[in-house]
């Protein structure tokens, strides 16, 4: 019963250190004494929606989102099939993007989406950079969500679209909604990378739960030791609110 964890072209979606949140599934499994293999789709190679426990979309420069919106859209129907059974899917910065129907540069260039999600992101007249603080409510728990954002898109979501959590301290979606990410089902969105996944262990472990539970791993994950990693986010939660827009 080994977990299949499936990043989506991380030769071009990983220009901000995305892989880390690929290394800590893995090695959070592991040290669980799960079964895990990491199974990287690479461009041009077709999705098998059965083989996929978890699937990651990283960030990339415009240039490589635009490379890769094609192969996505094809995949898409794969991505529908591995959604509707249970498949977690987390989707950062440009991933994030391309769950909606497209994305619109500064030039006005459209970059089509997959449409999983119902939401659209258009490029704003500046970037939207710095550390971000988000307050995030998922099945039932309350939790904080601390990392970076350095992106132009304004991103809208559609009626029926949850937003991830609400921001604390940073910009989020688009620097006026005080919204962060999306939530359908188990795909999440979020503009938080840096990478985000060894800063929020909690958000690791979800995903990982949900991935277990859709191989048929029951129970729930054994707690870890995660002091270590509770004192960085607290420290990143202070830097956030010292620098509050």
């Amino acid at each position: 019963m080994t977990l299949r964890i499936v990043p989506l072209y991380p030769e071009l979606l990983s220009i901000y250190a995305d892989r880390g949140n690929v290394r800590v599934l893995e090695q959070r499994a592991r040290w669980r004494g799960i079964p895990v293999e990491v199974s990287p789709l690479p461009l041009g190679a077709d999705l098998d929606p059965a083989a996929a426990d978890a699937i990651l979309i990283g960030g990339g420069q415009d240039r490589d989102q635009a490379l890769v919106a094609e192969a996505l859209l094809a995949q898409t129907p794969a991505l529908r099939s591995a959604i509707a059974d249970g498949v977690p899917v987390l989707a950062v910065c440009g991933g994030y993007q391309l769950l909606g129907h497209g994305y619109v540069d500064q030039g006005g260039q459209r970059t089509p989406g997959s449409g999983l999600v119902d939401l659209e992101t258009q490029a704003g007249p500046d970037r939207l950079i710095g550390n971000v603080l988000v307050e995030v409510d998922l099945d039932g728990h309350r939790e904080r969500m601390v990392g970076f954002e350095n992106h132009a898109g304004r991103t809208t979501l559609g009626s029926g679209v949850e937003p991830l959590g609400r921001v604390l301290a940073g910009a989020g979606n688009d620097g006026v909604s005080g919204h962060e990410g999306c939530r359908v089902g188990r795909v999440i969105g979020t503009y938080v990378h840096g990478p985000l996944l060894p800063k929020n262990p909690w958000l690791a472990d979800l995903v990982l739960g949900w991935a277990c539970e859709r191989r048929g791993l029951d129970g729930a994950l054994e707690p870890l030791d995660d002091r270590l990693e509770s004192v960085a986010a607290d420290a990143a939660a202070a830097i956030a609110l010292a620098e509050r827009r």
